[in-house]
């Protein structure tokens, strides 16, 4: 939609431009922050939460294990 006024049109421009501009600034600013997060965390020794429920169910699995070979030896 073009109006009749070659300003207006010249505002809606930049306008448009300086959004586009702004949210690739704010994607750009995300992913650095997101990349110092995960240098931090590796520099903590931390782990994801994935990682962590992972070692949780096979501890579990172990666990049952163990104790149904406990069970096998005192019977």
């Amino acid at each position: 939609m073009q109006s009749q006024n070659p300003f207006l049109d010249e505002m809606a421009k930049l306008t448009q431009a300086a959004m586009g501009l702004a949210q690739a600034a704010g994607e750009e600013a995300k992913t650095a922050f997101r990349s110092q997060t995960d240098k931090w965390a590796a520099e903590m020794d931390l782990i994801r939460r994935e990682e962590f429920e992972a070692l949780k169910a096979e501890v579990a699995t172990l666990r049952a294990e163990i104790a149904a070979l406990k069970g096998a030896k005192e019977g």
